[in-house]
């Protein structure tokens, strides 16, 4: 326990376990453990230590937060005299039978120094056993089983091959203690540190060592956080790398791209094998990750440039790309993983295809994951160009989206499933829909209560296409733009007017994402101003950074921004109006780019400013680590 970061105090009665759960400062963690468990170290480490959940629990060991503090001690209170918790079941705290309490605290704590507890950070309780009787009526299990009673049961960590049981005589510990002697624990811990789903590259060229980087880190206090930053600063030495538009910079910036990769792998990893999960963690290595990618496209762009190659455009295209499909992942999952009769023939084949030892890693592999993305990325930089790199990457990108949309529309279309009010929430948030559109979607409600369940869906694909097709082919500074713009403030307001619960409405914030994405990449790009497209990438990058900052509000339980920010900064829709008419108004001049620029610098002020603000001030939300293994 100690080794552990934890200050042992006795405790040799229930009754004075309950008084040193009650007098342990409320903003720590307690545990409970039975003075017999026998088990390997990380085993403890599993069920104490992990920050993500209230309470969890081994056989002989139970952990609370403070928020579940309360429910543990009420379950104390409420186990029946002479099982467990009764005094009559316990005796006077034999070395082999007794049990006590321990807080997590700077300095020494034992039985006979109580009063320091008040100290303490965190408290582990390791509880007085009885000399004899049954199993069950070990105090840590016995309370597990009435939290479990209360719809509350605690989370238990899959320990595989590792021993965590309570020995009740001589037989069984020396029993407990041969089977521990079995099992590497180390090699245990390290095999778990790695992502249990991920793709091909990163699951056989980049874990089978960078689990080593992630102990070495561990081993010299380095956090997540720490080694996520290192890998942005890598990535932005790559991107640097690549806008020098030398030889030499591009095989430097294919380098270190894959150094930056691999130190992305390390941190999960090194979150997973010291169990240090928090909130800003999850926020910083999911937005880290875009910026990387997205600063590295733009130092293609720069290196192209200096060699007198335009592919700003494409550079632009592959973000927009890359979002929408992310936005797809987001939005089917949000709408799903709560609904209820959840079921569906097509995920039946997919789950039945992922038995097959070979079909698992060729379906990972064409959905172009992170690993696979960037390796590809890497060794196009290092040996063509940036227009080649990026044509390549735009057209694996497609063919992975239009896999993934396809399967997930055959899912939605043969999936029964009765959609949440929460999900419904979760999808308005992702639609980022601004006052105009919420003054609008109320007078048009009557209607599109009238319209069949795929209306919504089908309204936001024909807007997204028809407000970007006129934006690419209409003449420079012409007003047809501003006039699909209009069209497209209505057709959205009509697509969120009623509560997003139908099959296929997941997919109205995907194709928000690419009316709004797509008409700035179109009219910059027909524009002929000079400047236009960066300014255009910039924009994109700001508004970007506010959708992928909403969805990992969500994921965390936390919702989405303030409305006060959504409405301020404009809405989707707001957004593109303004674009296009800044187009028509301003076209062949540099208003057209200053406009842009402007409006990119106020968004990434505005959602930037109360982003950090939220994520740096929510300590006290759960923590969270995405082991969801969908691609990035």
């Amino acid at each position: 326990m100690r080794a552990l970061g934890f200050q042992v105090v006795e405790a040799d009665t229930p009754d004075a376990v309950a008084a040193r759960l009650t007098a342990a400062p409320a903003g720590d963690r307690v545990a409970v453990v039975d003075r017999r468990f026998r088990g390997h170290r990380h085993a403890l480490r599993l069920a104490l230590t992990d920050p993500r959940f209230d309470t969890a629990a081994v056989p002989g060991a139970l952990t609370a937060r403070p928020a579940a503090r309360q429910a543990l001690v009420r379950a104390l209170a409420a186990l029946p005299a002479g099982r467990s918790g009764g005094p009559s079941a316990y005796g006077g705290g034999s070395s082999a039978g007794g049990a006590s309490a321990a807080d997590t605290a700077t300095g020494t704590h034992t039985a006979a120094r109580t009063a320091t507890a008040t100290t303490a950070q965190n408290a582990a309780v390791p509880l007085p056993a009885p000399r004899s009787g049954p199993a069950d009526d070990v105090l840590p299990d016995a309370l597990a089983a009435a939290l479990a009673a209360t719809g509350e049961p605690p989370y238990r960590p899959e320990l595989g091959v590792l021993v965590a049981e309570v020995a009740t005589d001589r037989a069984a510990a020396e029993a407990a203690g041969t089977a521990i002697a079995a099992v590497d624990e180390e090699s245990v811990r390290l095999r778990s540190a790695v992502k249990a789903r991920d793709g091909f590259f990163t699951t056989h060229c980049i874990s089978p060592y960078s689990r080593y980087l992630a102990r070495w880190c561990a081993r010299r206090g380095l956090t997540p956080n720490q080694v996520t930053t290192a890998s942005l600063l890598v990535a932005l030495i790559a991107a640097g790398c690549a806008a020098t538009g030398t030889r030499a910079g591009y095989v430097a910036a294919g380098v270190l791209l894959l150094a930056s990769f691999v130190l992305d792998c390390t941190d999960g990893q090194l979150a997973r094998y010291s169990l240090q999960y928090s909130t800003l963690g999850a926020w910083l290595d999911a937005t880290f990750d875009r910026a990387k990618e997205y600063a590295y496209y733009a130092g293609l762009a720069l290196g192209a440039a200096r060699g007198g190659d335009d592919v700003w455009a494409l550079a632009l295209g592959a973000m927009v790309l890359q979002t929408c499909r992310h936005v797809v992942d987001f939005s089917f999952n949000e709408a799903n993983h709560d609904a209820t009769a959840n079921t569906s023939p097509t995920a039946a084949l997919s789950d039945k295809l992922d038995s097959v030892g070979w079909t698992v890693w060729v379906r990972r592999m064409i959905v172009l994951p992170i690993g696979e993305r960037w390796a590809l990325i890497a060794v196009l930089t290092a040996v063509s160009t940036p227009r080649v790199t990026l044509v390549v990457l735009l057209v694996g990108c497609t063919l992975a989206a239009g896999y993934t949309t396809a399967g997930r529309v055959l899912r939605s279309l043969t999936r029964r499933a009765r959609r949440t009010d929460r999900a419904a929430r979760a999808l308005d948030d992702l639609a980022d829909s601004g006052p105009l559109a919420e003054v609008l979607s109320a007078v048009l409600r009557p209607l599109a209560r009238r319209m069949p369940p795929f209306a919504a869906p089908a309204v936001a694909v024909l807007a997204a296409a028809g407000v970007t097709a006129t934006a690419a082919l209409a003449p420079h500074g012409s007003w047809y733009p501003v006039v699909a713009a209009a069209l497209y403030v209505v057709t959205s307001a009509f697509a969120v007017a009623l509560p997003l619960k139908g099959a296929l409405d997941w997919l109205v914030p995907p194709m928000f994402r690419a009316g709004e994405y797509g008409t700035v990449l179109a009219l910059a790009a027909v524009s002929g101003v000079n400047g236009a497209l960066p300014a255009a990438f910039g924009l994109v990058s700001a508004v970007a950074y506010h959708h992928y900052d909403t969805v990992y509000r969500i994921r965390g339980g936390a919702g989405a921004p303030p409305r006060a920010v959504v409405r301020t900064a404009g809405g989707h829709e707001g957004r593109t109006l303004i674009v296009a008419l800044a187009a028509a108004v301003a076209a062949h001049r540099t208003g057209f780019t200053v406009t842009l620029t402007v409006l990119a610098l106020a968004i990434a002020l505005l959602v930037l400013v109360e982003s950090i603000r939220f994520w740096v001030t929510s300590g006290a939300a759960a923590a969270v680590h995405d082991e969801s293994g969908e691609p990035a």
